[in-house]
């Protein structure tokens, strides 16, 4: 099959290794990876703080860079949650039935990174080797909007070498939501400290995730009480080999 990756902003500037990290599981599992060089944000950021106007013409550029992909897949769950639910409804507001049959037409092929190799391709096992002990934090998108359910904890448990320990709270959300951690930082914050409270209780030396938002903000936090955790996306651990 040939894939097209959508790194999505966020991974481009400051997680590319979660890119690197798709293409080399994607490849062993013997599909062959794109890469459309004029994608750029999903509009997400723009739509989310109220700049929905501004957001508008990201959704033409997308159609034009993903026109001719076989299937889109993303490593962030917030970014394909973005354009499963509000990409219908920009479409509708730019009143073009061009646009709203070309997106009719391509979010089916839009998959985030875990659900497409569970739930597309029907796999568990990608022949991972990971010799940590892993907690997995659950973000809202991937949760509510994605309804991922238990598919990355499956593909985490065929991981070889992997101990993996259930996080307490594991539906309760980070804090992080993107501009909600700025202008309600007291609330986040608070959140945050019993997400890390969760994280540490585990004993678990890394704490993944399919979205790196979340692992930015949760990670921060265990960086700078200097707690020796590292947050790993899900994907650059179902990339590890032997």
């Amino acid at each position: 099959m040939r894939v097209s990756l959508f790194i999505t902003c966020y991974n481009d500037t400051l997680f590319p290794e979660t890119g690197k990290a798709v293409v080399k599981v994607l490849e062993r599992l013997g599909h062959t990876v794109d890469f459309p060089a004029g994608q750029t944000c999903c509009g997400q950021m723009h739509w989310n703080t109220g700049y929905q106007e501004e957001a508008l013409p990201l959704l033409p550029r997308f159609l034009k860079q993903f026109k001719d992909s076989e299937v889109i897949v993303s490593p962030s769950t917030s970014c394909v949650a973005m354009m499963k639910d509000h990409y219908p409804i920009m479409a509708e507001r730019m009143k073009d039935p061009k646009i709203t049959a070309e997106v009719a037409a391509i979010l089916p092929k839009v998959w985030e990174f875990s659900q497409f190799l569970t739930q597309k391709l029907g796999l568990e096992d990608v022949g991972a080797y990971y010799p940590h002990r892993v907690t997995y934090h659950a973000s809202c998108h991937g949760l509510r909007s994605m309804k991922l359910g238990d598919g990355p904890q499956r593909l985490l448990r065929a991981v070889r070498g992997i101990d993996l320990v259930e996080i307490e709270n594991l539906e309760q959300c980070c804090g992080f939501g993107g501009t909600f951690a700025i202008k309600n930082a007291e609330v986040s914050s608070a959140m945050l400290a019993e997400k890390v409270r969760g994280v540490l209780n585990t004993r678990a030396e890394v704490v993944t995730g399919c979205d790196n938002s979340c692992l930015m903000h949760i990670g921060g936090a265990l960086h700078r009480q200097r707690t020796g955790v590292r947050p790993v996306h899900l994907a650059e651990i179902l990339a590890g080999e032997e």
